[in-house]
Protein backbone atom coordinates (compact mmCIF):
# COMPACT_ATOMS: atom_id res chain seq x y z
CA UNK A 1 0.00 0.00 0.00
CA UNK A 2 1.43 3.56 -0.70
CA UNK A 3 2.33 5.37 2.04
CA UNK A 4 -0.02 7.98 3.65
CA UNK A 5 1.25 11.24 2.12
CA UNK A 6 0.62 10.08 -1.47
CA UNK A 7 -2.69 11.29 -0.82
CA UNK A 8 -2.46 14.19 1.56
CA UNK A 9 -0.75 16.86 -0.07
CA UNK A 10 -1.40 20.62 -0.95
CA UNK A 11 -1.90 20.09 -4.51
CA UNK A 12 -4.53 19.81 -6.42
CA UNK A 13 -5.92 19.31 -9.89
CA UNK A 14 -3.41 18.33 -12.71
CA UNK A 15 -0.82 19.09 -10.25
CA UNK A 16 -1.98 16.33 -8.13
CA UNK A 17 -2.78 14.18 -10.79
CA UNK A 18 0.75 14.33 -12.16
CA UNK A 19 2.26 13.92 -8.61
CA UNK A 20 0.60 11.15 -7.45
CA UNK A 21 1.59 8.84 -10.70
CA UNK A 22 5.50 10.06 -10.04
CA UNK A 23 5.42 9.17 -6.41
CA UNK A 24 3.63 5.64 -7.38
CA UNK A 25 6.23 4.82 -9.35
CA UNK A 26 8.48 5.46 -7.04
CA UNK A 27 7.14 3.81 -4.15
CA UNK A 28 7.10 0.85 -6.74
CA UNK A 29 10.64 0.76 -7.20
CA UNK A 30 11.38 1.43 -2.92
CA UNK A 31 9.44 -1.81 -2.88
CA UNK A 32 11.47 -3.76 -5.78
CA UNK A 33 8.11 -3.49 -8.10
CA UNK A 34 7.88 -2.83 -11.74
CA UNK A 35 5.33 -1.00 -13.52
CA UNK A 36 4.63 -1.50 -17.29
CA UNK A 37 2.70 -0.08 -20.25
CA UNK A 38 2.69 -2.01 -23.28
CA UNK A 39 3.97 -0.37 -26.44
CA UNK A 40 6.34 1.59 -23.99
CA UNK A 41 9.13 -0.08 -22.74
CA UNK A 42 7.90 -3.38 -24.89
CA UNK A 43 5.71 -3.69 -27.83
CA UNK A 44 4.09 -6.67 -27.51
CA UNK A 45 2.33 -8.41 -24.11
CA UNK A 46 4.95 -11.32 -23.89
CA UNK A 47 7.84 -9.05 -24.41
CA UNK A 48 6.66 -7.18 -21.48
CA UNK A 49 6.11 -10.51 -19.74
CA UNK A 50 9.29 -11.64 -20.34
CA UNK A 51 11.00 -8.50 -19.31
CA UNK A 52 9.53 -9.17 -15.60
CA UNK A 53 11.78 -11.30 -12.92
CA UNK A 54 9.57 -14.25 -11.50
CA UNK A 55 10.11 -12.92 -7.97
CA UNK A 56 9.53 -9.43 -8.71
CA UNK A 57 5.64 -7.89 -8.06
CA UNK A 58 4.87 -6.11 -11.49
CA UNK A 59 1.96 -3.92 -12.81
CA UNK A 60 0.91 -4.09 -16.95
CA UNK A 61 -1.23 -1.87 -18.21
CA UNK A 62 -2.42 -2.33 -21.48
CA UNK A 63 -3.66 0.57 -23.46
CA UNK A 64 -6.76 0.10 -25.53
CA UNK A 65 -6.59 -2.46 -28.82
CA UNK A 66 -6.52 -5.79 -30.25
CA UNK A 67 -3.33 -8.14 -29.28
CA UNK A 68 -2.94 -10.62 -31.48
CA UNK A 69 -1.04 -13.15 -29.23
CA UNK A 70 -0.30 -16.53 -27.18
CA UNK A 71 0.08 -15.67 -23.96
CA UNK A 72 2.77 -17.57 -21.05
CA UNK A 73 3.25 -15.82 -18.00
CA UNK A 74 5.47 -17.18 -14.74
CA UNK A 75 5.15 -14.65 -12.08
CA UNK A 76 4.89 -14.43 -8.47
CA UNK A 77 2.57 -11.27 -8.27
CA UNK A 78 1.33 -10.01 -11.09
CA UNK A 79 -1.34 -7.48 -12.49
CA UNK A 80 -2.59 -7.14 -15.59
CA UNK A 81 -4.65 -3.73 -16.07
CA UNK A 82 -7.04 -3.34 -19.81
CA UNK A 83 -8.65 -0.07 -20.25
CA UNK A 84 -12.17 -1.54 -20.21
CA UNK A 85 -13.78 -4.76 -21.21
CA UNK A 86 -14.90 -3.72 -24.52
CA UNK A 87 -11.40 -1.86 -25.29
CA UNK A 88 -8.55 -4.14 -24.55
CA UNK A 89 -8.90 -7.40 -26.69
CA UNK A 90 -6.17 -10.77 -26.17
CA UNK A 91 -6.90 -13.03 -29.22
CA UNK A 92 -5.90 -16.47 -30.74
CA UNK A 93 -7.35 -19.45 -32.50
CA UNK A 94 -5.77 -22.37 -31.80
CA UNK A 95 -8.11 -25.57 -31.33
CA UNK A 96 -7.16 -29.04 -30.09
CA UNK A 97 -7.35 -30.83 -33.01
CA UNK A 98 -4.42 -28.50 -34.56
CA UNK A 99 -1.27 -30.17 -35.30
CA UNK A 100 1.86 -28.85 -32.82
CA UNK A 101 5.50 -28.98 -33.69
CA UNK A 102 6.07 -31.68 -32.19
CA UNK A 103 3.58 -33.88 -34.30
CA UNK A 104 1.02 -34.57 -31.73
CA UNK A 105 -2.64 -32.99 -31.30
CA UNK A 106 -2.46 -29.61 -29.58
CA UNK A 107 -4.91 -30.97 -26.87
CA UNK A 108 -7.10 -29.15 -24.72
CA UNK A 109 -4.27 -27.84 -22.56
CA UNK A 110 -2.26 -26.28 -25.04
CA UNK A 111 -5.02 -24.58 -26.90
CA UNK A 112 -5.26 -21.74 -24.62
CA UNK A 113 -4.45 -18.13 -25.68
CA UNK A 114 -3.47 -16.98 -22.43
CA UNK A 115 -2.12 -19.11 -19.42
CA UNK A 116 -0.80 -17.79 -16.23
CA UNK A 117 0.68 -19.47 -13.23
CA UNK A 118 2.35 -17.85 -10.13
CA UNK A 119 1.00 -17.19 -6.70
CA UNK A 120 -1.23 -14.50 -6.90
CA UNK A 121 -2.81 -12.47 -10.40
CA UNK A 122 -4.75 -9.86 -10.61
CA UNK A 123 -6.73 -9.32 -14.53
CA UNK A 124 -9.23 -6.87 -14.53
CA UNK A 125 -11.10 -4.65 -17.67
CA UNK A 126 -10.05 -6.35 -20.54
CA UNK A 127 -11.44 -9.41 -22.93
CA UNK A 128 -9.35 -12.55 -23.79
CA UNK A 129 -10.84 -14.55 -26.22
CA UNK A 130 -10.49 -17.68 -28.07
CA UNK A 131 -11.55 -17.66 -31.86
CA UNK A 132 -10.85 -20.95 -33.03
CA UNK A 133 -14.09 -21.80 -33.73
CA UNK A 134 -16.95 -24.56 -32.43
CA UNK A 135 -15.81 -27.57 -30.18
CA UNK A 136 -17.38 -29.79 -33.22
CA UNK A 137 -14.89 -28.57 -35.58
CA UNK A 138 -11.92 -27.71 -34.14
CA UNK A 139 -11.25 -29.39 -30.75
CA UNK A 140 -11.65 -27.71 -26.77
CA UNK A 141 -10.51 -24.09 -27.17
CA UNK A 142 -9.35 -22.59 -23.95
CA UNK A 143 -9.04 -18.80 -24.03
CA UNK A 144 -7.94 -18.80 -20.50
CA UNK A 145 -6.05 -21.07 -18.68
CA UNK A 146 -4.92 -20.16 -14.52
CA UNK A 147 -2.53 -22.10 -12.63
CA UNK A 148 -2.40 -19.47 -9.75
CA UNK A 149 -2.44 -20.08 -6.17
CA UNK A 150 -4.80 -16.96 -5.76
CA UNK A 151 -6.44 -15.37 -8.63
CA UNK A 152 -8.78 -12.35 -9.08
CA UNK A 153 -10.93 -10.88 -12.29
CA UNK A 154 -12.63 -8.32 -12.15
CA UNK A 155 -14.58 -6.41 -15.00
CA UNK A 156 -13.20 -9.31 -17.38
CA UNK A 157 -15.19 -11.18 -20.57
CA UNK A 158 -13.91 -14.84 -21.70
CA UNK A 159 -15.12 -15.55 -25.08
CA UNK A 160 -14.94 -19.36 -26.46
CA UNK A 161 -16.86 -21.96 -27.23
CA UNK A 162 -15.89 -25.94 -25.53
CA UNK A 163 -13.36 -25.31 -22.52
CA UNK A 164 -13.46 -21.51 -22.29
CA UNK A 165 -12.16 -21.13 -19.00
CA UNK A 166 -9.77 -24.02 -17.15
CA UNK A 167 -8.89 -23.81 -13.15
CA UNK A 168 -6.25 -25.86 -12.30
CA UNK A 169 -5.25 -28.21 -10.67
CA UNK A 170 -6.18 -30.53 -13.30
CA UNK A 171 -7.21 -34.06 -11.57
CA UNK A 172 -4.52 -36.51 -10.73
CA UNK A 173 -5.16 -39.33 -13.19
CA UNK A 174 -6.05 -38.08 -17.09
CA UNK A 175 -8.34 -40.90 -18.71
CA UNK A 176 -6.79 -41.05 -21.82
CA UNK A 177 -2.57 -41.22 -22.59
CA UNK A 178 -1.68 -37.37 -24.06
CA UNK A 179 -4.94 -35.98 -22.07
CA UNK A 180 -3.19 -33.40 -20.18
CA UNK A 181 -0.70 -32.96 -22.29
CA UNK A 182 0.49 -29.36 -21.81
CA UNK A 183 2.11 -26.86 -19.43
CA UNK A 184 1.07 -27.94 -16.39
CA UNK A 185 0.93 -32.44 -17.06
CA UNK A 186 3.10 -33.74 -14.76
CA UNK A 187 3.46 -30.68 -12.28
CA UNK A 188 2.53 -31.36 -8.49
CA UNK A 189 -1.40 -30.70 -8.33
CA UNK A 190 -1.65 -28.18 -5.79
CA UNK A 191 -4.89 -26.10 -4.88
CA UNK A 192 -5.96 -23.11 -6.10
CA UNK A 193 -8.63 -20.24 -5.19
CA UNK A 194 -9.92 -17.96 -7.72
CA UNK A 195 -12.47 -14.98 -7.30
CA UNK A 196 -14.08 -13.83 -10.59
CA UNK A 197 -16.37 -10.59 -10.06
CA UNK A 198 -18.58 -8.24 -12.27
CA UNK A 199 -17.71 -10.48 -15.65
CA UNK A 200 -18.35 -12.41 -18.68
CA UNK A 201 -17.78 -15.69 -19.63
CA UNK A 202 -19.19 -16.87 -22.74
CA UNK A 203 -19.31 -20.52 -24.62
CA UNK A 204 -21.08 -24.06 -25.08
CA UNK A 205 -19.60 -26.82 -23.87
CA UNK A 206 -18.03 -26.77 -20.30
CA UNK A 207 -16.78 -23.54 -20.93
CA UNK A 208 -15.90 -23.44 -17.17
CA UNK A 209 -13.85 -26.66 -15.72
CA UNK A 210 -11.15 -27.33 -13.36
CA UNK A 211 -10.30 -28.27 -9.75
CA UNK A 212 -10.20 -24.81 -8.59
CA UNK A 213 -12.17 -23.60 -5.45
CA UNK A 214 -14.17 -20.44 -6.96
CA UNK A 215 -16.63 -17.84 -6.25
CA UNK A 216 -18.55 -16.27 -9.11
CA UNK A 217 -20.17 -13.14 -7.87
CA UNK A 218 -22.18 -10.95 -10.46
CA UNK A 219 -20.95 -12.26 -13.50
CA UNK A 220 -23.19 -13.31 -16.87
CA UNK A 221 -22.60 -17.10 -17.79
CA UNK A 222 -23.85 -16.70 -21.90
CA UNK A 223 -24.50 -20.53 -23.45
CA UNK A 224 -24.00 -20.10 -27.21
CA UNK A 225 -25.64 -23.24 -28.08
CA UNK A 226 -26.89 -26.24 -26.42
CA UNK A 227 -24.60 -28.01 -24.15
CA UNK A 228 -23.27 -27.56 -20.56
CA UNK A 229 -22.14 -24.52 -18.15
CA UNK A 230 -19.75 -26.20 -15.61
CA UNK A 231 -17.63 -29.03 -15.54
CA UNK A 232 -16.23 -29.23 -11.89
CA UNK A 233 -13.08 -31.82 -10.82
CA UNK A 234 -12.34 -30.68 -7.44
CA UNK A 235 -11.89 -32.63 -4.36
CA UNK A 236 -14.61 -34.11 -1.56
CA UNK A 237 -14.66 -31.27 1.31
CA UNK A 238 -13.45 -28.41 -1.14
CA UNK A 239 -15.96 -25.75 -1.92
CA UNK A 240 -15.85 -26.05 -5.78
CA UNK A 241 -17.35 -24.26 -8.17
CA UNK A 242 -19.71 -20.93 -6.28
CA UNK A 243 -21.81 -18.88 -8.16
CA UNK A 244 -23.72 -15.97 -6.47
CA UNK A 245 -26.27 -13.41 -7.70
CA UNK A 246 -25.13 -15.06 -11.22
CA UNK A 247 -27.27 -14.88 -14.74
CA UNK A 248 -27.19 -18.26 -16.36
CA UNK A 249 -28.26 -16.86 -20.48
CA UNK A 250 -28.37 -17.54 -23.64
CA UNK A 251 -27.79 -16.60 -26.95
CA UNK A 252 -31.44 -16.41 -28.10
CA UNK A 253 -30.64 -18.04 -31.67
CA UNK A 254 -28.26 -20.63 -30.57
CA UNK A 255 -30.35 -21.98 -27.78
CA UNK A 256 -33.79 -23.60 -27.38
CA UNK A 257 -35.43 -24.32 -23.81
CA UNK A 258 -33.82 -26.99 -21.64
CA UNK A 259 -30.90 -27.65 -23.95
CA UNK A 260 -28.25 -26.86 -21.31
CA UNK A 261 -26.97 -28.33 -17.95
CA UNK A 262 -25.48 -25.47 -15.81
CA UNK A 263 -23.12 -28.90 -14.67
CA UNK A 264 -21.90 -31.92 -15.19
CA UNK A 265 -18.91 -33.33 -12.88
CA UNK A 266 -15.53 -33.89 -14.65
CA UNK A 267 -14.65 -35.84 -12.10
CA UNK A 268 -16.89 -37.62 -9.05
CA UNK A 269 -16.48 -35.46 -6.32
CA UNK A 270 -16.88 -32.38 -8.54
CA UNK A 271 -19.08 -29.58 -6.87
CA UNK A 272 -21.33 -26.43 -7.85
CA UNK A 273 -22.72 -24.36 -5.53
CA UNK A 274 -25.25 -21.88 -6.66
CA UNK A 275 -26.53 -18.35 -4.25
CA UNK A 276 -29.29 -16.57 -5.75
CA UNK A 277 -28.96 -17.00 -9.14
CA UNK A 278 -31.24 -16.44 -12.27
CA UNK A 279 -31.81 -19.15 -14.70
CA UNK A 280 -32.81 -19.05 -18.21
CA UNK A 281 -35.50 -21.28 -20.00
CA UNK A 282 -32.89 -22.79 -21.89
CA UNK A 283 -30.87 -24.20 -18.69
CA UNK A 284 -32.79 -28.36 -18.05
CA UNK A 285 -35.16 -28.44 -14.84
CA UNK A 286 -32.91 -31.04 -13.34
CA UNK A 287 -29.99 -28.22 -13.75
CA UNK A 288 -27.69 -30.79 -13.16
CA UNK A 289 -26.13 -34.05 -14.93
CA UNK A 290 -24.01 -36.50 -15.02
CA UNK A 291 -20.99 -37.09 -17.10
CA UNK A 292 -21.21 -39.75 -18.97
CA UNK A 293 -20.17 -43.17 -17.44
CA UNK A 294 -19.98 -41.68 -13.44
CA UNK A 295 -24.40 -42.68 -13.60
CA UNK A 296 -23.17 -44.02 -10.66
CA UNK A 297 -21.79 -41.24 -8.47
CA UNK A 298 -24.10 -38.95 -6.90
CA UNK A 299 -24.21 -35.23 -8.33
CA UNK A 300 -23.03 -32.70 -5.54
CA UNK A 301 -25.05 -29.63 -5.93
CA UNK A 302 -25.90 -27.26 -3.10
CA UNK A 303 -28.13 -24.38 -3.45
CA UNK A 304 -29.88 -21.18 -1.86
CA UNK A 305 -32.85 -19.29 -2.90
CA UNK A 306 -34.69 -16.88 -1.19
CA UNK A 307 -37.88 -18.17 -0.01
CA UNK A 308 -36.82 -20.99 -1.87
CA UNK A 309 -38.66 -24.65 0.04
CA UNK A 310 -35.59 -27.05 -1.21
CA UNK A 311 -32.49 -24.85 0.11
CA UNK A 312 -29.61 -27.18 0.98
CA UNK A 313 -27.66 -24.65 2.90
CA UNK A 314 -29.05 -22.09 5.89
CA UNK A 315 -27.94 -18.21 5.05
CA UNK A 316 -25.82 -18.56 7.57
CA UNK A 317 -23.88 -21.35 5.97
CA UNK A 318 -24.07 -19.29 2.76
CA UNK A 319 -22.79 -15.74 4.29
CA UNK A 320 -19.60 -18.25 5.95
CA UNK A 321 -19.23 -19.86 2.15
CA UNK A 322 -19.03 -16.41 0.37
CA UNK A 323 -16.87 -14.58 3.12
CA UNK A 324 -14.23 -17.19 3.23
CA UNK A 325 -12.89 -16.64 -0.44
CA UNK A 326 -10.54 -13.73 -0.44
CA UNK A 327 -11.01 -11.12 -2.83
Amino acid sequence: MPPFWLYHTPLSGKKLLVFQLVMKKAWWCIIGGMELTVGKEYQTIQETLNAIPYDVPAIVHLPGGVYHEKLFSDHQDLTLVGSGEEETSIVFEEGARQIAPDGNQLGTFRSYTAFFSGERLVIKDLNISNFAGVGCKVGQAVALYLDVRHAHLSHVRLNGFQDTLFLAPLPEKEREPGGFRGPRAYAPRRKSEVVVEHSTIRGDIDFIFGGAEALFNDCDLVSLHPGYVAAPSGKQGERGFVFFQCRFTAEVAGCVDESVAFMRPWRPEGKVTTISCTFGPHIKRERVVHWPGLEQDPLHWDHWQLAAKDNTLTEKQVMALIGSFKV
